[in-house]
């Protein structure tokens, strides 16, 4: 089985890393090239940057931003939000990103994926997936964009079924029914997204413990966690989930 990835998550507006509770209500959590540094040291696998009101304020991604980071931390990086076109993936990859995370975009535009894919490789292409309650679709679960603003109506595994097919490398899967909660990664949709495709799935929205992280891997069988809140405010640190999922018997790199 290959190693399971703790992956910190920084989410960014107006140049400062910021978190909340279902996308809302955010507050400061600090300067988001040192802390990128700080879990680099700790041990993190990798990192994402996620600039989480880009899209909704129609604009670019944090360029200087990446490229201050790529300076200091050398563990690979993702870095989504805004990104539109593939020119847009050339100029985050050149500041120093190791892939490129596409949500809205990609939604909008299904093609972006095969055209990313084609031009840098489908290792570079992660495809953020939203999702939240919705009866009406089979999976239970709604594709939600614009930063958890828009709800598409499109059921979300089948989606990760198809951005698989357009040569996605990697799916990054956020519950909005536990993002910011702390209380356990979102198993159900987990569990239906790992189920669907062959890529890696990423689990974010709801860390909150270490058995979280246990049963979003054994229970959820996902192959990385995201996880912000807990970190950014001191309450876990990335060793002591490793070493705690290590002595459950999980892979990771120590």
């Amino acid at each position: 089985m290959l190693a399971k990835r703790i992956i910190p998550c920084l989410d960014v507006r107006e140049g400062r890393v910021v978190k909340g509770v279902h996308f809302e209500n955010l507050r400061d959590a600090g300067d988001p090239v040192e802390l990128a540094k700080f879990y680099s040291q700790q041990g993190a696998d990798e990192i994402v940057f996620l600039d989480i009101t880009a899209t909704h304020e129609k604009r670019r991604t944090i360029v200087d931003v990446v490229e201050r980071t790529a300076r200091e931390v050398f563990v690979p990086m993702t870095v989504g939000g805004g990104i539109r076109t593939v020119e847009d993936f050339y100029e985050i990859l050149r500041a120093g990103a190791d892939k490129i995370s596409i949500n809205s975009a990609a939604v909008r535009d299904p093609s972006l994926i095969d055209h990313a894919a084609e031009r840098y490789g489908n290792q570079c292409v992660v495809v953020a997936i939203d999702a939240r309650r919705c009866a009406a679709n089979p999976s239970g679960y709604e594709v939600v964009i614009n930063g958890g603003r828009i709800g598409v109506e499109r059921d979300p595994v089948e989606w990760a079924r198809e951005v698989e097919q357009r040569g996605a490398g990697e799916i990054l899967l956020t519950s909005m029914e536990t993002d910011g909660t702390k209380s356990g990664f979102d198993l159900d949709i987990t569990r239906k997204i790992v189920s669907a495709v062959r890529i890696p799935v990423i689990m974010s929205g709801g860390a909150g413990t270490l058995e979280h992280f246990y049963d979003g891997f054994v229970k959820g069988g996902g192959d990385a966690a995201l996880a912000a809140t807990l970190f950014h405010y001191g309450e876990l640190t990335v060793p002591q989930v490793k070493e705690y999922l290590k002595g459950r018997g999980v892979p990771v790199r120590i």
